[in-house]
């Protein structure tokens, strides 16, 4: 099978699987395990954070920052297909409490202006703004990376109003290189920040949140809170500072990959790109075809290729380190034969 469902289904290298073999351990719940405080502080570095904090996965990752920076009522400014919003179960209402507000983006990317517009006047009739939460790379939107300059924008309408932004960075390392843009600088226009260790980066399991020193003592307490407190976990943790070390660089083969599948899939008569390739997703309409994307994807499975539905006639392919070239090749020829 030629997998493109998500990079969430890379597996672990063998160094990885090495690593975790040989690794030292301790228990984290005590700060003894020596990896975990390797990973977080290699984290917190390359961000430009006073800390980080290694959890089990960015939907965690995420609702720890809504639980420590909101009270219960609180509202949350947040892109209208956030990942957030569309894919975490509802999890910051049922949990923290708080009342998600949509603003419809371009892309992604928030309208500075409109976040501005929706942030609550002082009225006991409303809610309080509690949070900002802007997502990079953007998922729904096809992996698209939001600008620094309008990370700035959306910054500044926060520190104006004395409210905290979070950035769901689960793919961050991917707008890195499809930018060019430092992890710390795209860190420095956020109070905190979740990113992924298990989708492109390839590691097993897990997700760092990073932010102050106060903020990460306090989350350190919520992930308890969850059930998240671990305990040798230097067998996940030394994968995953394998991950952030030395697999960020070939994140650029990936993309690669993807505009070579959509500029062949745009030659096939059809299918359509529907939206810019800047990283490793993208986003295929199949209704040209006469098909449902549930059609056309138990025709690829018949193929040996795999993929998911991201609408009726759209079907998101990912890239990551486990499919070649070759591999994205075989799948072009595939589908022409589908179609």
């Amino acid at each position: 099978m030629i997998d493109l469902r998500s990079d969430t289904v890379t597996r672990p290298t063998p160094g990885m699987r090495q690593a975790a073999f040989e690794v030292e351990v301790g228990d984290d719940v005590y700060g003894e395990d020596p990896s975990v405080l390797k990973l977080e502080e290699t984290a917190a570095r390359l961000l430009g954070k006073e800390a980080a904090l290694f959890v089990t996965s960015g939907t965690q990752g995420n609702q720890i920052a809504a639980l420590t920076h909101c009270q219960p009522g609180d509202e949350v400014l947040l892109e209208a297909n956030a990942h957030l919003f569309l894919y975490e179960g509802a999890s910051m209402s049922a949990l923290a409490g708080v009342q998600p507000r949509t603003i419809e983006g371009d892309r992604g990317a928030m309208d500075p202006n409109k976040v501005r517009a929706a942030v609550r006047p002082d009225d006991i009739h409303f809610p309080e703004t509690g949070l900002i939460c802007v997502e990079n790379t953007h998922n729904k939107a096809g992996g698209a990376v939001v600008s620094l300059g309008n990370m700035q924008a959306i910054y500044e309408v926060a520190r104006e109003n004395g409210i905290p932004v979070h950035l769901d960075g689960a793919r961050l390392f991917n707008a890195v290189t499809a930018s060019g843009v430092s992890a710390k600088q795209y860190a420095s226009q956020a109070d905190t920040v979740q990113f992924c260790l298990s989708k492109g980066l390839g590691a097993p399991v897990g997700s760092i949140i990073t932010g102050s020193a106060s903020f990460i003592a306090r989350a350190r307490k919520w992930r308890k809170r969850l059930g998240g407190g671990l305990r040798q976990v230097g067998v996940i943790a030394e994968p995953g500072y394998i991950a952030l070390t030395q697999m960020v660089d070939r994140l650029a083969d990936d993309h690669d990959n993807a505009r070579l599948l959509a500029d062949s899939v745009n030659q096939i008569a059809g299918l359509r790109v529907e939206c810019p390739v800047e990283t490793n997703i993208v986003l295929v309409n199949v209704e040209g075809a006469g098909m449902t994307a549930e059609q056309f994807l138990d025709e690829l499975k018949k193929e040996g290729i795999l993929a998911v539905p991201f609408g009726t006639h759209t079907v998101r392919f990912v890239t990551h380190f486990d499919v070649s070239r070759e591999d994205i090749k075989e799948a072009i020829d595939h589908m022409r034969k589908i179609i």
